[in-house]
């Protein structure tokens, strides 16, 4: 793939020092953001766990600061007074048997899937069209409940999920390339902060390994474990 002249020269700067502290890494990410569109700037962390033991196994949400800067189209499954209320919410898509039955037959425009507990029996149906995905309804993501205008509220908050891979990484978006500086410095810590908070207790040695950062086109940015975390500490 042939490179942008602007691509070239922030790539050289990131490969040339590094890694590099919280502040100078975000100055390269937002100069590496070359393309016609507002690309994502997007995190990957190297954790310190056993993939391989359910009990070192990270996954949960959070609500970053200054959110995504993604327009998310939610959709609750839900019957009775509970449609009311997630479409005062503001849900893009309310509905029951008709939107499980439009999932069936291919329909994914959605970005979130929100469900009451009484509807996941039918739900559970849909997991291997959702699942692969990351659409599926979880109680541990806020996901599944009865409140669903607390989980509107929160998607469109810019709540996030993250889960570590098989490889022990773990990879979010949080937000755009036309963000200030200070706001992607902002959900980065908050994100960190929620990552350092929920450590295995069964984990040991070094936790955050490594933290790379990168927007959709431009090359990855590493970051020094220790500038991100004195930041997670002030």
């Amino acid at each position: 793939m042939k490179r942008s002249k602007r691509y070239a020269t922030a790539a050289e700067k990131i490969t040339s020092g590094g890694p590099h502290d919280l502040d100078e890494a975000i100055g390269l990410i937002k100069t590496s953001a070359s393309a016609k569109f507002d690309e994502s700037v997007e995190v990957a962390f190297r954790i310190g766990i056993d993939p391989k033991r359910s009990d070192q196994q990270l996954r949960g949400t959070v609500v970053l600061p200054h959110g995504t800067g993604r327009t998310v189209k939610i959709l609750v499954l839900a019957k009775g007074e509970k449609v009311t209320e997630a479409e005062a919410a503001g849900a893009d898509h309310v509905g029951s048997d008709e939107f499980i039955e439009k999932i069936k037959g291919g329909w994914l425009g959605f970005d979130t899937a929100i469900a009451t507990p009484d509807m996941m029996k039918d739900v559970g149906k849909l997991g291997k069209i959702l699942g692969p995905r990351g659409l599926m309804p979880n109680p541990k993501s806020g996901t599944v409940t009865f409140d669903v205008a607390k989980a509107v509220n929160d998607a469109k908050a810019g709540k996030i999920e993250y889960r570590t891979d098989k490889t022990a990484n773990l990879h979010v978006a949080i937000g755009k390339a036309s963000f200030e500086a200070g706001q992607i410095r902002e959900n980065l810590i908050e994100l960190t902060r929620e990552i350092i908070r929920v450590k295995p207790a069964a984990a040991k040695g070094h936790f955050l390994k490594k933290v790379t950062m990168s927007t959709t086109m431009g090359p990855g940015v590493e970051l020094s474990v220790q500038s991100l975390t004195d930041a997670v500490k002030q």
